[in-house]
């Protein structure tokens, strides 16, 4: 009962943001212009902040784990190329892309200091998992939303030019690499910097969430929900069920065991229908397995969570 109130805590605050936002722009306080600008401010400066903050003051050296990096690697890039391989099956193009990406990535470096924390006291593994996953989760994003964009063409040289471009000049894998540099070089931030950097960070969440919200369209949603629940299926359930298994087989317990369950069946992170939407995607689907991910994984997370308990294994 005390996961599930956890849970249940963790999750239903950022679906009521969403829902917010939907009613916002229902009331007319939002509208699409505004939201579009919300959306834009969090992919270029929110959300590239939230990830420098969380890496730059992270001390990888003493607790560094090369297998742990390396399975959380390795099972982010197969989970990729499964959802992938699934997306390339789905008959109208245009969705390609957003299911790839809302099937594989989860609102990991969210969830998953939160989670160890609730249950440990400390964060412990999840700025591994993090240095292993969130890195490879969005270039993988920015080069399937670009590749799968739903008026593109045939893939010749200046497509992939066009993808190299945008990866490199992704907002946020510039934030991702800076924090990186800054915490191996082990620069020192002052408090004022410190607390700046902070507040813009703390925007990226209730902002996109609420952008989210306001974008929200209930009766296109309506038409692909069937592949909304796919995504669902592959992120709360099939990718933990795949390689849990197999975590457990290499002897990671405890705070590594549970930074991997997070890893793979975490709700669907908000920064996909952000990056969605600024890559020119409908965002319908996207922003549809936000909202369903996020108001299930409170009880698929207690599940596995009460299975990995029975069995002693955290």
């Amino acid at each position: 009962m005390e996961n599930l109130i956890f849970s249940l805590n963790a999750t239903m605050p950022i679906f009521l943001l969403m829902v917010l936002g939907y009613i916002f722009n229902q009331v007319g306080i939002f509208d699409e212009v505004f939201a579009a600008r919300m959306n834009k401010f969090v992919f270029k400066i929110a959300l590239p902040v939230m990830l420098f903050q969380e890496l730059s003051i992270a001390d990888f050296s003493e607790s560094w784990d090369t297998k742990f990096v390396l399975f959380c690697f390795v099972a982010s890039l197969i989970s990729i190329l499964i959802a992938v391989g699934i997306a390339m099956l789905i008959k109208e193009r245009s969705v390609q892309g957003e299911f790839a990406q809302a099937a594989y990535r989860s609102s990991s470096a969210l969830l998953g200091c939160a989670f160890i924390q609730n249950i440990y006291g400390q964060a412990g593994p999840s700025a591994l998992m993090i240095i292993g996953a969130v890195p490879l989760y969005n270039i993988a994003a920015v080069v399937i939303l670009n590749l799968l964009k739903p008026n593109r063409g045939y893939i010749n040289q200046e497509t992939i030019k066009k993808t190299l471009k945008g990866v490199i000049t992704n907002p946020i894998i510039i934030g991702i690499i800076v924090g990186l540099i800054w915490s191996l070089l082990k620069i020192p931030q002052t408090v004022i910097l410190q607390k700046t950097v902070s507040c813009v960070a703390t925007l990226a969440t209730p902002m996109g969430l609420m952008a989210l919200g306001a974008s929200f369209n209930i009766h296109k949603a309506g038409k692909n929900i069937h592949l909304a629940f796919g995504c669902v299926f592959l992120k709360l359930i099939g990718f933990a069920a795949v390689f849990l298994p197999i975590a457990v087989w290499m002897g990671f317990r405890k705070e590594k065991l549970v930074a991997i369950l997070v890893m793979l069946g975490a709700a669907t992170t908000v920064s996909c229908f952000v990056m969605a939407r600024n890559l020119d995607h409908e965002g319908i689907l996207t922003s549809s397995t936000v909202m369903l991910t996020t108001l299930l994984s409170a009880f698929t997370l207690t599940m596995w969570l009460f299975v990995l308990k029975t069995a002693e294994l955290i």
